[in-house]
């Protein structure tokens, strides 16, 4: 299988290393630029690139004024990388059509569990359209669910959050594994979204909401009966 490729752009070298070698290490390919110019040449030279990480602050070209350039030819993910965290220039991001915002400094576990969010989210990571299990079919393209034909209205995180489950089926998740997964960020409130969601969810899913069981202290694991 055909690796991800992935364009890094900082005008700091060190940093640069350290993203590239995390995600090297993960399986991607990475391909590196040190300023806005240098990063706009190698988007248009490649034509594949699945991912780009950009810093904000960079001399000849900032990252907002590369994420509007690249805006006008394409919709590749755009994760923004910035050592300021003002609400006004997330909110500028986000009206640019960056897909995430991170602050510097940042843990780069989390800036790569927000890479693998985002692949999956934009079915790049995993390009199976229709999964099903007990019953349950789900078809991601059209975000539709439906239990032994008969389709259920839900609401997007819901949506999310059984996808995560039927793709996850027989193993044990985590609160903050299926935070990090399904909300695409670092949790810090009361992990108790969680419950309400699955609880709503269970209700609508009816005899089939049994199939999510509750591992107390720990979270949920979905499994479909003999």
């Amino acid at each position: 299988m055909e690796k991800f490729k992935i364009l890094v752009v900082d005008d700091e070298s060190r940093m640069r290393k350290l993203v590239r070698d995390f995600l090297v290490k993960r399986d991607y390919e990475v391909l590196e630029a040190g300023d806005g110019e240098e990063a706009l040449d190698i988007f248009y030279a490649q034509k594949n690139i699945a991912l780009i990480i950009l810093d904000v602050m960079m001399p000849k070209m900032d990252g907002w004024q590369v994420c509007r350039e690249i805006r006008r030819e394409s919709k590749v993910p755009i994760i923004m990388l910035t050592a300021k965290s003002e609400e006004q220039d997330e909110l500028l991001g986000f009206e640019l059509g960056v897909d995430e915002y991170i602050s510097k400094p940042f843990s780069l576990k989390i800036l790569v569990a927000r890479v693998e969010a985002i692949l999956r989210r934009t079915n790049q990571l995993d390009r199976k359209e229709v999964v099903s299990a007990g019953g349950i079919v789900i078809d991601k393209a059209a975000h539709q669910v439906t239990l032994d034909g008969k389709p259920i209205e839900l609401s997007y995180k819901e949506f999310e959050l059984l996808t995560y489950f039927v793709e996850n089926q027989g193993i044990a998740l985590s609160r903050e594994k299926i935070l990090n997964n399904v909300w695409n960020y670092d949790y810090f409130g009361d992990a108790r979204t969680i419950d309400t969601h699955v609880k709503k969810l269970r209700s609508k899913m009816g005899a089939k909401g049994e199939m999510i069981k509750t591992i107390w202290g720990m979270g949920y694991k979905f499994e479909v009966g003999e």
